[in-house]
């Protein structure tokens, strides 16, 4: 007798010869199977095992069309794991066999039939099929679980990020809002160079974490409308260390390593000569690139305390002129591709109606050149 696990299998019976599917099907309902379908028709049967669900199928072969050959080959995408077949045929030649399995066939049993061999058949068939839906089943369990974890990872830090901006916005109103733009320029510039969709996600949680460090910057420095002191424009360069520091505590997952790679890396330079590490070329973290034209282009298109902002057209020609010094010059062309995208999220998020360049000089009392330096870029 088969165990309870397997009494209510769904087993279904093909053969178009009405006395070999009784004794099918009466030898199986004696080995205490409850769940049986049969059928003589072998076209009902196809369409049958097409749209329901099934544990198991004892198929015969020498049939009207679609015969046993064409059923096998009609569900060739099963998974042979969890809807096993098993081919009970008069066809005993080596030749139908191979066939047969070759067209997945888990199990082949010549006729006549020896029923006890074939109940045995039945019975190691369905415990492999239960099994494997079994492991299906956790294993779906489990991916749902990781899931749903992983989406309140994300919520978590989604919500981390919103209150260190938050908290960046007392420091700073702009900083605040910068960081969240410069989330959207990331995920832009991701997606132009062909990172996976995670690899764009990351970025774009990552991103507005670049400036944490200012969090740390006294406001007599963070607010100053005049140029820095060298002492001042040194301290003022330590918020991407602090910037680290205030992140690499929670560094255990990928999202998390990208907001501290960012954060200390995003004022390097291609040719060398940024801080805190003077990291050249491609020793810079790709991410650390992006971010630094994300930075930049948002730091320029924006008013801040000590300048109005720039136009597009002096934007663009800043970065044509830096490409190969300050930034990565493949970047740099890819920056160019997507500008007027760039230029889409900037005016659809920016705060307050922008000013003309000429402007600059006035309110700054300062050229161009002495601004840029002022703007810690």
């Amino acid at each position: 007798m088969l165990p309870e696990h397997l009494k209510n299998a769904t087993v279904v019976l093909v053969d178009d010869t009405p006395a070999n599917l009784r004794l099918l099907e009466s030898s199986m309902k004696a080995f205490g199977l409850r769940n049986l379908t049969a059928f003589t028709d072998s076209a009902d049967a196809l369409d049958w095992l097409q749209r329901m669900p099934w544990d198991l199928l004892v198929l015969d072969l020498d049939m009207p069309s679609p015969n046993g050959f064409d059923i096998l080959h009609s569900l060739g995408q099963r998974d042979r794991s969890t809807s096993p077949i098993i081919i009970a045929s008069a066809l005993s030649r080596p030749e139908d066999r191979r066939k047969g399995l070759s067209l997945g066939a888990n199990d082949y049993i010549c006729k006549p039939l020896d029923l006890p061999e074939l109940l045995l058949r039945v019975r190691n068939n369905l415990e492999l099929a239960v099994a494997n839906h079994a492991l299906r089943t956790e294993r779906d369990q489990l991916e749902q679980a990781v899931h749903e974890r992983t989406a309140r990872l994300r919520d978590s830090y989604q919500g981390i990020i919103g209150m260190l901006s938050r908290a960046a916005g007392f420091k700073e109103n702009e900083t605040g809002r910068h960081m969240l733009r410069t989330g959207e320029y990331a995920v832009l510039m991701a997606r132009a160079i062909g990172l996976t969709e995670e690899q764009c996600q990351h970025l774009h949680l990552a991103m507005p974490m670049h400036d944490i460090g200012k969090i740390g910057i006294s406001d007599a420095i963070l607010q100053k409308q005049g140029p820095f002191t060298a002492e001042e424009r040194e301290i003022m360069e330590h918020h991407a260390r602090i910037g680290f520091h205030i992140l690499n505590d929670s560094a255990a997952t990928p999202l998390t390593r990208l907001a501290v790679e960012i954060a200390l890396y995003h004022h390097e330079h291609w040719d060398g000569s940024g801080y805190p590490q003077g990291l050249k070329g491609e020793e810079i973290p790709l991410s650390g690139r992006i971010a630094a034209i994300c930075d930049v282009y948002d730091a320029l298109r924006s008013a801040r305390p000590y300048k109005t902002d720039w136009s597009a057209e002096d934007t663009l020609t800043f970065f044509r002129e830096r490409s190969g010094t300050h930034f990565d010059p493949a970047l740099v062309h890819v920056f160019e591709r997507v500008f007027d995208q760039l230029e889409s999220i900037q005016n659809n998020l920016v705060n307050e109606m922008p000013k003309s360049l000429n402007e600059l000089a006035k309110l700054a009392g300062s050229p161009i050149s002495d601004v840029l330096k002022e703007s810690n870029i």
